[in-house]
């Protein structure tokens, strides 16, 4: 699983960004292979109407982590992440 920090320019209007503002997100991805969790990250954003996907941080959560309920309890990312493969969050301006 690997998380990422992610920021893209919106393609119209999305919520309160106008169109070309870049956005932050932070993506969950539930994927072995850094390279492969990249590529899904960047094509996920571009999904919900994003162009110029930059990945700012990216973090490996290990699989002690993975294993501790609390933790996912506390993150609805990253449990969303485990149930469904990914998780996106955008953030307001």
């Amino acid at each position: 699983m690997f998380v990422f920090s992610v920021s893209a320019k919106a393609t119209k209007a999305i919520d309160e960004f106008a169109e070309g503002d870049t956005a932050p997100f932070i993506v969950y991805i539930n994927f072995k292979d850094l390279l492969g969790a990249e590529a899904l990250c960047k094509l996920f954003v571009m999904r919900e109407g994003f162009k110029d996907v930059t990945i700012e941080k990216r973090q490996m959560i290990s699989e002690e982590k993975l294993a501790d309920q609390r933790i996912i309890d506390a993150d609805k990312g990253l449990k969303e992440a485990l149930k469904t493969g990914y998780a996106l969050q955008l953030f307001s301006a």
